[in-house]
Formats: structure tokens, sequence, C-alpha cells
């Protein structure tokens, strides 16, 4: 169902329907009974979360450089 809101209800209340603005659903904003906006929500992008070790083999360590990476011994391993 679209929701209906007037252009002063939604001057007023802008953040808090924002807000609550879930992906897909809309909003209608009307002035004098006419249709002059419409406020539509976007999906969001959900991050995966880190875990730990995701990266163990993807780092490539020339012989030449571990000189340079005795302080990060005990992560390569």
């Amino acid at each position: 169902m679209l929701e209906t809101i007037t252009l002063e209800d939604a001057q007023a209340r802008l953040a808090e329907l924002i807000a609550e603005l879930l992906p897909g659903r809309e909003v209608l904003i009307t002035q004098n009974d006419r249709p002059v906006a419409r406020l539509i929500g976007q999906p969001g992008v959900s991050p995966q979360p880190r875990k730990p070790g995701s990266a163990i083999g993807k780092l490539i360590i020339h012989a030449d450089d571990d000189e340079h990476l005795k302080d990060f011994q005990e992560y390569l391993q």
C-alpha cells in the first residue's frame, strides 16, 4: 500500500519518514491533493562481517623481503 502524506506533514516529519522508510517502500507527498514528490526506500548494503584468518594465503612474501617482516612473524604462521 502506498502511503500518502501532505507536504506540510512531510516537512515536519522528514527525518522520521526517512528513518522508517524500508527498501522498496514508497511515500507519496502531496500538495493541494496533487502528487508532488515520492520518497522511495533504497536497498541497503549489508557488509559481511570480518572473519579472523580470512586473508591466509593471500599475501605473497618475496625472499628478499624477510628482514622487513620479522615483527609480523606470528601473523604469518
